[in-house]
């Protein structure tokens, strides 16, 4: 064809159509290395969720947390600011499709994950399902929990929710959008449980002096992993090699207990979040 001014205008114009249907945006040709690079800061996604992460009240600033205090290692090994970024654990895949982080810590590997974003292929840490339950419900497995009547809390679309869905399908199970709902709806005695994976329980039952805390059998122990826009092979690569060293060091399990003892919490009495040290 030849390239006269209107037949470029057509092109031209096709092409926007064409990056506007597949969502695929020009900022992200560059990739996230240098991206983040000249913007001079990493983009990461937190959730008030201890001991992953934690805002503090007086300052309004993000400054505790396993996943706060990775953000801040990898932005330093990467030579930037660490910039963190508002999300709920059921948005951050979409936060990243949409270029508004880069990162987002604590995000388990699911398949539909997957499908819209990747992740490196070791681990950030290992952790048991738990529930945090009233004290005179009866609850040793999860059919314990099967049963109609019985109210549980969970952040909506996690792997937790996923779980439950699945196995303690008879059960009222309420959907919240992250950690911090589905804890109120245990304090203010709307469910008889909640659901999360044992750390942040640990914490919440400190704040709430009640509750009790089990892991129901059989145990389902998890790897979790770091979540990174799709395609982007330097990027992941970059992260794998950060969460190996975090993990092999067993930086991972320091940056955990370093929280607990400042949340005044006895890390001697939680479960490891390094699986060989469970």
């Amino acid at each position: 064809m030849k390239l006269n001014r209107r037949s470029f205008t057509m092109v031209a114009s096709a092409t926007v159509a064409t990056i506007g249907l597949s969502g695929v945006m020009p900022a992200f040709a560059a990739g996230s290395m240098s991206s983040i690079k000249s913007r001079g800061s990493l983009r990461v996604g937190v959730t008030q969720a201890p001991p992953w992460y934690s805002k503090d009240p007086a300052t309004g600033k993000w400054t505790s947390g396993v996943g706060v205090s990775a953000g801040m290692a990898m932005a330093a090994a990467l030579g930037v600011e660490f910039e963190p970024v508002e999300v709920t654990w059921g948005t951050a895949v979409a936060a990243l499709q949409s270029n508004k982080i880069d990162i987002m810590f604590v995000l388990d590997a699911t398949a539909k994950r997957k499908e819209a974003a990747d992740f490196p292929v070791s681990p950030l840490l290992f952790y048991s399902l738990a529930v945090m339950a009233r004290e005179d419900l009866d609850v040793s497995s999860w059919q314990d929990l099967n049963k109609a009547g019985i109210k549980i809390s969970v952040p909506q679309a996690t792997s937790m929710d996923a779980f439950l869905t699945e196995n303690t399908g008879n059960a009222d199970i309420q959907r919240y959008p992250g950690n911090t709902e589905a804890i109120a709806a245990f304090q203010s005695g709307r469910v008889d449980a909640v659901c999360l994976f044992h750390p942040p329980l640990i914490a919440a039952r400190k704040r709430l002096g009640r509750g009790k805390i089990i892991v129901p059998t059989p145990t389902k122990s998890n790897p979790t992993s770091a979540a990174v826009r799709k395609g982007d092979t330097e990027f992941v690569n970059f992260v794998d090699g950060q969460l190996k060293s975090w993990y092999e060091s067993r930086q991972i399990q320091t940056w955990y207990e370093d929280f607990l003892s400042g949340f005044g919490l006895d890390p001697k009495a939680a479960p490891a979040i390094v699986k060989e040290l469970l």
